[in-house]
């Protein structure tokens, strides 16, 4: 398992590092730059509606089926087509609860427009996750890894193409941009449609109300835990635009470090996509091998996690110059703020990974209703004074605080001793950052890229040799 772990994250990361950053930063925030941050700011604000219920439409399926597929893969036919037409009931739910809570809290007429249209590219990208949720399941991860970039890559040519070689570029509209997205969306559903049903033949599309209430009563608390976590992750932007005098300025420039923590992020889900899967399968066949797995995983990410805080505290006016032209040094403070709570959400993608797997929902659940607690008051109290750096500093004491206490549940549940070894790695790392960090600032950022990545090597949180001997285990 640690073979094929390493295997196909290292073809993941290839493939995110090849496609992501370019969408992410070439494309995405060019577009921020044309429309500008208010206008962005809105979008971003409906965006993150659209996110937050979507829950309606998965309900939890999507890691009950990759965690029921990993353990019974013989299954996967049967499944399909009944799910996917129960899913089209849920669309409709989930339409109606968003629209209505779009038009309670003031969004009306164009802003209107546009919550429907990422309505639509949220029924998209749920059936999408859906599909690639079987992949996983079936352990099919270049599969997987294809469908995971797909969209990004037909971003990057038609809005690429608007942005820099049509006349139209220097008018670009936000709708332009999500009507482009649907675009993608719907190509990128039909290729995930087609490759699974080479796998497991074509489903029939049959609706059953007693197989959709099964699978509602054994999904539904996977689909309240994302609800829960939603909430405390993507709430920010929604309270920034609705409390603070200037919101749509203060939502744009949390957009703007928000969009850098988002592409680190999408890198740590490569991790917990990979290890949902292959948690859930061995705590069926082989329970004790999971310490070493779980070892592996959270140093590198973690070890990563803490290097690219460091990076985007010090540096973080040069990065935000290297993407934006607007509102660089108003975002530099939420921007800091944010990368710091990146190492907690990295901890989190481990420990929370491992947890679901074993279904410990329950205690996940209560966690993270926590995890609301402390946002929410924490946002009512600092918006309105501090805007995008007090929604961020509510976001690294939530993540924090939810990180550790999945931390501690999960080695208590499985009995696995503390790693205070790797504790007095970690901290001897951050002591050796906090070192480089004194460096001429002219070189500062060399010196913590090149020093850092060669302290996760020293520190032993990237273990060159047990790497070494995963793959010639399998040989």
């Amino acid at each position: 398992m640690q073979k094929k772990f390493f295997s196909n994250l290292i073809l993941i990361i290839i493939l995110n590092l090849l496609v992501k950053p370019l969408a992410i930063f070439g494309i995405d925030a060019t577009i921020q730059n044309r429309v500008g941050v208010e206008a962005y700011g809105l979008y971003f604000s409906l965006l993150n509606l659209s996110f937050l219920f979507n829950i309606a439409m998965d309900l939890g399926i999507n890691n009950y089926t990759t965690r029921h597929m990993a353990q019974y893969p013989h299954i996967v036919s049967r499944y399909l087509g009944k799910i996917f037409s129960f899913r089209l009931l849920l669309f409709v739910l989930y339409a109606i609860i968003t629209l209505s809570l779009g038009w309670i809290i003031g969004y009306h007429g164009k802003a209107f427009y546009f919550l429907l249209l990422l309505i639509f590219n949220q029924l998209l990208v749920t059936f999408i996750a859906y599909f690639r949720s079987h992949f996983g399941g079936l352990h099919l991860f270049p599969i997987d890894a294809l469908i995971s970039v797909f969209d990004r890559i037909l971003l990057i040519v038609i809005a690429g193409y608007l942005l820099f070689f049509s006349a139209a570029g220097q008018r670009f509209q936000i709708e332009w941009f999500i009507w482009i997205q649907t675009i993608c969306y719907l190509a990128t559903f039909v290729l995930a449609l087609v490759l699974l049903t080479k796998h497991i033949g074509w489903p029939k599309f049959k609706f059953n109300w007693v197989f959709s209430l099964a699978i509602l009563k054994q999904s539904y608390p996977y689909a309240l835990l994302i609800l829960l976590m939603m909430l405390y992750t993507r709430t920010d932007s929604i309270m920034l635009d609705r409390l603070h005098p200037n919101g749509s300025q203060e939502a744009g420039v949390y957009a703007q470090g928000f969009r850098l923590l988002d592409a680190f992020f999408m890198f740590g889900m490569i991790f917990a996509n990979l290890l949902f899967p292959m948690f859930s399968r061995m705590i069926k066949t082989d329970k004790q091998a999971i310490p070493t797995l779980l070892h592996s995983a959270r140093n590198i990410l973690v070890g990563g996690s803490i290097l690219i805080a460091f990076l985007s505290f010090f540096q973080a006016e040069t990065f935000l110059k290297l993407i934006y032209s607007n509102a660089i040094a108003e975002s530099i403070p939420s921007f800091q703020w944010l990368m710091w709570s990146f190492i907690g959400m990295c901890i989190s993608l481990i420990y929370g990974t491992l947890l679901t797997a074993n279904g410990d929902l329950r205690t996940l659940n209560i966690i993270s209703i926590l995890g609301i607690l402390i946002n929410i008051g924490l946002n009512l109290y600092l918006i309105p004074k501090y805007g995008a750096s007090g929604a961020a500093f509510a976001t690294l004491c939530t993540q924090g605080l939810t990180a550790v206490a999945q931390l501690y549940v999960a080695h208590k549940n499985f009995h696995i001793a503390f790693p205070w070894l790797q504790f007095l790695r970690y901290a001897g790392f951050i002591a050796y950052l906090i070192l480089l960090s004194f460096v001429d600032p002219n070189y500062q950022l060399i010196s913590l890229l090149i020093g850092g990545t060669f302290g996760l090597f020293l520190f032993r949180l990237i273990d060159l040799r047990s790497i070494s001997k995963a793959f010639q285990k399998n040989l």
